[in-house]
């Protein structure tokens, strides 16, 4: 599965156990504006580290935070290559 395919289903799993309602998936989507609040997201980055190994924003020594739903996806995948996992893996 595709980096951004397991972020999509992880924004959406969370989404359905909170019942909450979400926004189109867009790239363009600011993350503030999805439908999860800051405890579904700190819960996004914790599945997320523990299905990929990783996490992006603890690894790093720049301080920037994704603002839209693309910018997200791509610190994951971005961060995916400096793990050798591939992050384009048909989803």
């Amino acid at each position: 599965m595709s980096i951004r395919s397991t972020v999509i289903s992880e924004v959406e799993q969370i989404a359905a156990e909170g019942k909450k309602s979400l926004a189109p998936l867009t790239d363009q989507l600011v993350l503030l504006d999805s439908g999860l609040d800051s405890l579904a997201i700190a819960i996004l980055v914790a599945r997320l580290e523990e299905t990929l190994g990783f996490d992006p924003f603890s690894e790093s020594d720049e301080v920037s935070y994704p603002v839209t739903l693309g910018d997200f996806i791509r610190s994951y995948e971005n961060a995916a290559e400096h793990h050798d996992v591939d992050s384009r893996q048909p989803g």
